[in-house]
């Protein structure tokens, strides 16, 4: 027995440095597999790499979009830059979910395109290593980038997270409409029809919703007429703005700001009075009940087919289609029960960070860089946004204008089919200069200014990078506190109860936490404030 053990201790050593050698081995090759090596590339101009170059990219597309391989602006990129992307689009409405997992599990592309990164996940995956720094790869391979720092220093700082590095580049878009998405529409042909004058004041606008309903003025015998439909709680058709008659305007955030101070609108006694009095007009059949689970294409298919006395949209044509866009007229600002006539802000802006991240798993951040930043030169960033020249825009001493579209083409569409959207950068002077404002926008901006102007509230709440900890805070509460207030007013809208309910209502908000993420944001924008 003692012998064999004496004999089986060498054969025991010799087996373990095989198998030791064979793990290295083994470990060696899988470390190759996992991440390929630098490629050459040229520093300056184009091509980017001699010898082509493939880089895998993440992004959500719009509903109407194609896969982005078969984007014309994108295979003309791929010729200049001989840098060819290998595009893994995901679906808007599965996007966030994937994204998540694919940051969680380490499954990481080598960037995220139109990244939509939260606050939050810029910071968590920024720190621990998944999203690299970009602040020297812009120095070194990115001239347009800088030069837009340069310009507006406030988008660099906004991209800063508090560690002080890059993790994301921006997307600036300078045309001012994003304070304002939610027009209202009236049906002006069937104001006519029933020889009925323009509403004025909230009560003069529930008269006309009644007639809508009762009168028949699309004239098909049917009482089929829809008086009035929204998108409840979407960034654009969103019914908040009623609520601003009551001189308590609401957005999606349920987040405004006063003086300087940070207000909850969802507990506010001027909501509450709005609700009470909108759910009467729901139990008078004036507010299309599907508002609340409607998705886009329904809500655009009942526009189509005339239904619609009224609706919020930031443009007519994409809900009631060509052949009736001209029906519609906006309706301006309707005075309130106490007098008011106000306009409230999103808290959205022309400026947005999050939009393109290069992951840890990328072998070549460089080329990365340099193929981005060519997406920030004016014309480029143009097509990027709107769609490629010959298709939306000709070119005329210099300067990008659209071309003229068939009569039967709807510019929402389209864009959806031709301009990836994502990270670029058209500045205010830009369209004085380099790029013709689409006339839908400039529209829209003239509209803004002469009708919702006057009336729209000083301030909004501007974009603020918390810390790490604030952010984490944030996230906790804010979460569960936005999901019970938007379904508690849904259930008072639709089924009524708000006065019953208030008080334990606000009670179970400050149960929740309500105060404290008040604190938070009021720090932010005192901090702000203070930094500027």
């Amino acid at each position: 027995m003692g012998k064999r053990k004496i004999w089986a201790f060498p054969f025991i050593c010799l087996m373990l440095c095989f198998i030791l050698v064979l793990s290295a081995c083994s470990s060696k090759d899988s470390s190759s597999d996992g991440k390929a090596e630098s490629a050459e590339f040229n520093k300056e101009g184009l091509p980017i790499v001699d010898d082509q170059v493939t880089l895998e990219f993440v992004s959500p597309k719009a509903p109407l979009a194609p896969k982005y391989d078969e984007m014309e602006i994108f295979n003309t990129l791929e010729e200049e830059t001989n840098v060819k992307i290998e595009w893994s689009n995901i679906p808007d409405d599965g996007y966030e979910e994937k994204k998540n997992l694919m940051l969680a599990s380490g499954d990481l592309p080598d960037a995220f395109y139109s990244a939509k990164f939260t606050d939050l996940d810029i910071v968590k995956y920024g720190q621990n290593g998944t999203l690299i720094p970009l602040e020297d790869l812009i120095e070194e391979h990115a001239p347009n980038i800088q030069k837009l720092f340069e310009k507006r220093p406030e988008l660099k700082s906004m991209v800063t997270a508090p560690d002080g590095h890059i993790y994301t580049l921006p997307r600036a878009e300078e045309a001012g409409l994003g304070a304002v998405p939610n027009f209202m529409s009236i049906n002006k042909t069937w104001l006519d029809e029933l020889g009925l004058e323009m509403p004025t004041t909230l009560e003069e606008y529930h008269d006309v919703l009644v007639a809508f309903k009762e009168k028949d003025p699309n004239g098909n015998g049917k009482q089929d007429e829809v008086p009035l439909s929204f998108m409840f709680n979407f960034w654009t058709g969103n019914f908040g703005d009623m609520f601003a008659a009551f001189n308590m305007p609401d957005n999606v955030d349920h987040r405004i700001v006063r003086d300087g101070e940070v207000i909850y609108t969802a507990v506010q006694p001027e909501y509450k009075e709005a609700i009470d009095y909108y759910h009467q007009w729901m139990e008078e059949g004036l507010i299309d009940k599907e508002s609340f689970t409607q998705d886009v294409s329904q809500y655009f298919a009942k526009g189509k087919n005339e239904k619609y006395g009224s609706y919020i949209w930031w443009e007519s044509e994409e809900v009631v289609g060509p052949e009736l866009k001209d029906d519609y007229v906006l309706l301006p600002p309707l005075e309130g029960p106490s007098g008011d006539k106000v306009v409230g802000r999103s808290n959205y802006s022309d400026y947005s960070r999050g939009e393109f991240a290069i992951t840890s798993a990328n072998a070549n951040p460089e080329i990365t860089m340099r193929w981005v930043d060519q997406l920030y030169e004016t014309k480029m960033s143009a097509q990027i946004n709107w769609g490629p020249i010959g298709t939306i825009f000709e070119e005329k001493d210099g300067k990008l204008v659209l071309k003229e579209q068939p009569d039967d083409v709807v510019m929402g569409e389209l864009r959806q089919k031709v301009a990836p959207n994502g990270p670029v950068a058209i500045l205010k002077e830009d369209f004085e200069e380099t790029v013709e404002m689409e006339p839908r926008a400039k529209q829209r901006l003239e509209d803004l200014n002469s009708i919702y102007a006057p009336y729209l509230e000083d301030e909004n709440y501007p974009q603020i990078f918390f810390s790490p900890d604030e952010l984490d805070e944030i996230n906790r509460l804010e979460v569960d506190i936005k999901e019970f207030t938007n379904q508690k007013k849904a259930q008072w809208l639709m089924e009524g109860g708000v006065n019953e309910e208030w008080d334990s209502y606000n009670k179970q908000l400050e149960d929740m936490g309500l105060s404290r993420l008040m604190e938070i944001y009021q720090d932010g924008l005192d901090r702000f404030k203070k930094n500027q």
